[in-house]
């Protein structure tokens, strides 16, 4: 059973007004019973006796003591009927229910508490959402390859295999166990990024040269795909961490050749606009459609839904998070059939 600790200041908070209301109201009805004699004595002197009407002194205090015992729960009831709506709320929340909402209409107050409420329940709502999705997907990346190695390890332990066989199932057994260790990279990478809500190792360094690393560290690659690369780099100096950056702008190139088709070509252009400095990458490969474009930077997302190209659908993830640490946006242009386009906007560091 959950235990809300949490909980306790607001009980606490609620017992206190109550008893406050009830100590004012006793206060005030007592009070009213003693004015009230002494008004009596005063008005009918010490010597002269108190009608009869009026002598039963006690029970008119015993009424005010009833009558602010009543009055105190009647007026605990209705201020503090939104206290307890809220902790009624608050239980619901800790016990996991994100759909809960409240609507206090009490004061202008209750009004913004109301609204500050549910603004925090759908965000726990949708964290809960990504956390779940993202369990769900990377699950999934997770046990592929983790089936595939298994399988043809079995595969591998048969007598009958000719060598050829062999050295394909293990080139497989080699892939895959390089998709798996990617994928965890890639998975830690994420991690790291959306941690980080500050930016720290910012340092100025020529950006056009990061770019031709970039590409220099994914020449296997490119060179079986026989690309051709047409570069038009403005020298730039930018500020910024150039290691976040680097991996953006290798994922950027890796996804160009990755949709490449054989003996395509991927153009990349750098220049400065004003107070931005503007990275923007082409290639001629399958292109995106619109729903492809509108879901290209979640996370596990893959537009290749037969999973022949390499990734794992975190790379771009990557890339639009480092972009928002540095103050920059992504935007994607493309058509099916024709390419795509990725245009990086990144603000000049003063």
């Amino acid at each position: 059973m959950k235990k809300r600790r949490g909980l306790k200041p607001l009980h606490n908070i609620t017992l206190g007004i109550t008893l406050f209301i009830f100590l004012i109201l006793l206060t005030v009805m007592t009070l009213q019973g003693l004015l009230m004699y002494l008004y009596l004595r005063i008005l009918y002197r010490a010597d002269v006796p108190i009608p009869q009407f009026w002598r039963p002194i006690p029970l008119l205090l015993l009424t005010s003591l009833l009558a602010g015992v009543v009055l105190t729960v009647i007026a605990s009831r209705v201020p503090l009927k939104p206290v307890r709506q809220l902790i009624a709320a608050i239980n619901e929340l800790a016990d996991g229910n994100f759909h809960v909402r409240i609507h206090l209409d009490l004061t202008q107050e209750f009004v913004k508490l109301s609204e500050s409420f549910n603004r925090m329940a759908q965000e726990l709502e949708n964290t809960e959402l990504l956390r779940s999705d993202f369990i769900n997907n990377f699950s999934h990346e997770f046990k592929t390859p983790i089936v595939s190695l298994r399988g043809f390890a079995k595969i591998l332990k048969s007598d009958t295999l000719t060598r050829e066989e062999r050295d394909e199932y293990l080139d497989i057994i080699i892939n895959e166990s390089n998709r798996l260790a990617q994928l965890a990279t890639n998975v830690l990478n994420l991690s790291k990024v959306e941690n980080t809500s500050i930016l720290t190792d910012v340092s100025a360094f020529e950006l056009s040269e990061e770019i031709r690393q970039a590409i220099l560290l994914l020449e296997t690659k490119w060179q079986k795909k026989e690309l051709e690369w047409i570069l038009e780099l403005d020298e730039l100096i930018y500020s910024g961490n150039k290691d976040l950056l680097n991996q953006m702008w290798i994922n950027l190139i890796d996804n160009a050749v990755k949709f490449s088709p054989q003996g395509g070509k991927v153009k990349i252009k750098l220049h400065s606009d004003g107070p931005q400095v503007i990275f923007q990458i082409w290639d001629n490969g399958c292109g995106m459609d619109q729903e492809m474009i509108d879901h290209i930077f979640d996370r596990f997302y893959q537009g290749d839904l037969s999973h022949t190209a390499e990734g794992n659908g975190i790379g771009l993830t990557v890339v639009k998070r480092i972009a928002e640490l540095h103050g920059g946006s992504v935007f994607v242009y493309s058509e099916p059939g024709i390419g795509t386009n990725f245009k990086v906007i990144l603000p000049v560091q003063p």
